[in-house]
């Protein structure tokens, strides 16, 4: 592997059916390792792969993200770029999911983790949750509707778009690709996701996890059923990110997608005529199942 990815947590190492797909490093929290072992460690990793990419979600305690960047400064690279999460814990391992599957392609280590960007914009990730309430201390800004933050179930859609509506009085915007539905039960029954959920997002599987260890605290609530649906195929995930235009970057000399490095956060300096790429268009679900 020309590239490690790295995690702050066993949960976000997802199962796959591909033996070919690699598995990501856990590195420990600051109370179960010493600063000097935590260096020696992400050292090591850098001399075994030359680049390390660090994804963690939202709501990881401020300590740990410290950690992580006291480590990056003190071995003075610009080879291990740290990933904050944009999606709730479950959605955040999904995408370190495809980014392990996408490990093994011809991708160089710029591009691969420049790539987690692009690839959060196709998961669908949220949760039914006991009660609208909690909703106002999510991490995200969603809007109000109506009655969905009164006491009683609801279902938050958490990216690519946020959205809320009561459990059975509307539908969350599912996607238009095939994909596979992956969920974690965590205080509440999951009939209504791997059947209502299920059925209305047509998704090609339901596959049931164990629940990431910061969900309750990034929701709010330990009555949850958390979920997330993305592309499960190496195929449509690879012509995905090879779609889109490559740049170097003008700092480290990095190739990457997008419009800022991962490793080195330098941004893109391109033509002042060139325009910002939309996001590619997927083949649609029938042409995939």
């Amino acid at each position: 592997m020309p590239m490690a990815i790295a995690v702050t947590s066993p949960d976000l190492v997802l199962p796959v059916a591909d033996p070919r797909t690699p598995g990501a490093h856990v590195l420990r929290p600051p109370a179960e390792q010493d600063f000097p072992s935590a260096l020696a460690e992400t050292s090591g990793l850098l001399e075994r792969h030359g680049h390390l990419l660090v994804v963690y979600p939202g709501g990881t305690p401020l300590p740990y993200i410290q950690r992580l960047h006291t480590v990056r400064a003190m071995l003075e690279t610009d080879r291990i770029a740290l990933l904050p999460g944009p999606l709730p814990p479950l959605g955040t391992a999904v995408l370190v999911r495809q980014l392990r599957q996408l490990s093994v392609c011809d991708f160089t280590p710029g591009v691969l983790a420049s790539a987690a960007r692009l690839l959060a914009h196709y998961i669908y990730a949220g949760a039914q949750l006991a009660s609208g309430r909690t909703v106002e201390r999510l991490p995200v800004d969603l809007p109000a509707r109506g009655t969905a933050r009164a006491a009683g179930s609801c279902v938050v859609l958490a990216g690519p778009k946020p959205q809320i509506v009561r459990t059975g009085e509307g539908a969350l915007a599912g996607p238009q690709f095939a994909t596979a539905l992956t969920y974690a039960v965590g205080g509440l029954g999951s009939d209504w996701v791997v059947g209502e959920l299920a059925r209305h997002w047509r998704v090609s599987g339901v596959h049931p996890v164990r629940l990431p260890e910061r969900s309750p605290h990034w929701w709010g609530t330990h009555k949850l059923v958390e979920f997330a649906a993305g592309i499960p195929d190496v195929g449509p995930l690879y012509q995905m990110v090879s779609s889109v235009r490559q740049e170097t970057c003008h700092w480290c000399g990095l190739a990457l997608i997008g419009d800022r490095c991962a490793f080195c956060t330098a941004p893109v300096v391109a033509p002042a005529d060139r325009r910002t790429p939309a996001l590619p268009a997927l083949v649609p679900r029938r042409a995939l199942t």
